[in-house]
Formats: structure tokens, C-alpha cells, sequence
């Protein structure tokens, strides 16, 4: 490997903070974030699962530092990070990974489940967005990154809330990235399609046979691949992009 290759996507005397990551796509971007050189505030509400990364990342050389934090409750965000010791409280890669899912047809559909998940996938990231920016800002220097879905771009029946908690995501992204690239801040998306879970990994075979031939790429993405579009759009290589979504789905959504 060159040089040039080897300092390529490095996030040394940074600090990102990945919500959502006690599991799933949040812990494979804290843990690829890390190992490019940036000091990782692991936010989740999972306490137990973010002291176990954090030892793991700091086996391997990294740094992290884990936050006990519920986006859906947009109130307390302030007060958490406030909690931060001195060195990991000045974020300056924003990762708004959190989600959840309450599905229904919109008929059966709870007022509860649709403000829930609103609640958790939008007004979450405009909390914990708002309460980093203003050190960003200072700073003149940010990277501001949502993880929708390819579902908040197509739909999918039975997911309306959570579809337009995505959708909202890539609104507010592009808003934002309006706003804020005056001050070399960017805000992009990345909207993964079907990724491999334990969820996916419980379906019967000609289930995700029929789920498989529905991408292009004729297999189901990793957490991997999303945590490497998110490496991207973090690093001083992607300074010049902006307001853009990034389809990590293998061509399911085209």
C-alpha cells in the first residue's frame, strides 16, 4: 500500500459520536471509525453492549467512550452529552444511526406508534444535530451524516411511520447541508437497503431467496458495506459532497 493510500479516510485528532451503537450497523461504524483513527462516543441506551465495544475497540488500539443516551427522549439529550468527559466532548462527526420500527398498515396503525417512531428516527437527530452544532460551527469544520433506508425513498407498505421518519431524515439532511456549507459543514444520508441481521438471518429460505432476487447485486448487504459509505462521507475526502444520499442497497432501489 502507498502512502497516499495508507492516510486516505483518516479521522485522526477527531471525534465522531454514532448513535444506535450497541448493535447492528451503529457498532460496524464505531468500530471502522475507531480503526481510522477518531475517538468514538458510543451512544445507545444498551449500556452493558457499549461498555463491551468500548473495551473491544480499546483492545484493539482505538478509543471510545460510552454514553448512556435515548434519543426519543429529545429533552435529556443536552443534559447527556453534558456528561462527556472533557476530551470526548467536542463531536466532530455526527452519526444519526438510531432507529426503530413499529410496523402496521396505517388502518391498525396506534397514534402512540406513529409519534414513537417519529419521535425516535427524526426529532432525535434534530436533538442531538442541534446540541453538537454549535461547537461545529466554532470549529468551521463538520460532518453531519443520517442513516435513512431505501425504504424512506421507495415506501413499503406497512411502514408508513417509519417511512417517513426516513424521508424526514433526508429532508432535514439536505435543509441542513444548505444551511450549514458556508462554515465547511457537511450533511449527507446514507439510505441502506436490506441489510444481514439477526432479523433477516430468522427468515425461511425461499423467503430471502425471493428477497435476494429482488437486488441487483443478488445478495443482501452487510453492516460493513453501510459503515463503509458512513467512513466516506466523515472523511476530508468527501469535503466537497454535500445534501447527497448514498443508496447502499445493492440496487434493490434504482
Amino acid at each position: 500500500m502507498s502512502e497516499r493510500e495508507d492516510g486516505m479516510f483518516r479521522l485522526d485528532g477527531k471525534t465522531a459520536l454514532v448513535t444506535g451503537a450497541s448493535q447492528g450497523i451503529g457498532a460496524a461504524v464505531a468500530r471502522l471509525l475507531a480503526a481510522r483513527g477518531a475517538a468514538v462516543v458510543l451512544a445507545a441506551r444498551s449500556v452493558d453492549k457499549l461498555e463491551s465495544l468500548a473495551q473491544e475497540i480499546v483492545a484493539a488500539g482505538g478509543r471510545a467512550q460510552p454514553l448512556a443516551l435515548d434519543v426519543g427522549d429529545a429533552e435529556s439529550v443536552e443534559e447527556r452529552l453534558a456528561s462527556l468527559p472533557e476530551d470526548f466532548a467536542d463531536v466532530d462527526v455526527l452519526v444519526n444511526n438510531a432507529g426503530i420500527t413499529a410496523d402496521n398498515l396505517l388502518a391498525r396503525m396506534s397514534l402512540e406508534d406513529w409519534r414513537r417512531v417519529l419521535d425516535v428516527n427524526l426529532t432525535g437527530a434534530f436533538a442531538l444535530t442541534k446540541a453538537v452544532l454549535r461547537g461545529m460551527m466554532r470549529r468551521r469544520w463538520g460532518r453531519i451524516i443520517a442513516v435513512s433506508s431505501v425504504v424512506g425513498l421507495m415506501g413499503n407498505a406497512g411502514q408508513a411511520n417509519y417511512a417517513a421518519s426516513k424521508a424526514g431524515l433526508v429532508g432535514f439532511a439536505k435543509s441542513l447541508a444548505r444551511e450549514l456549507g458556508s462554515r465547511s459543514i457537511t450533511v449527507n444520508v446514507v439510505a441502506p437497503g436490506y441489510i444481514q441481521t439477526a432479523m433477516t438471518e430468522e427468515l425461511g429460505e425461499k423467503a430471502r431467496d425471493e428477497l435476494t432476487r429482488s437486488i441487483a447485486l443478488r445478495r443482501l448487504g452487510t453492516v460493513d458495506d453501510v459503515a463503509g459509505a458512513v467512513l466516506y462521507l466523515a472523511s476530508e475526502e468527501a469535503g466537497y459532497v454535500t445534501g447527497s444520499v448514498v443508496n447502499v442497497s445493492g440496487g434493490l432501489y434504482i
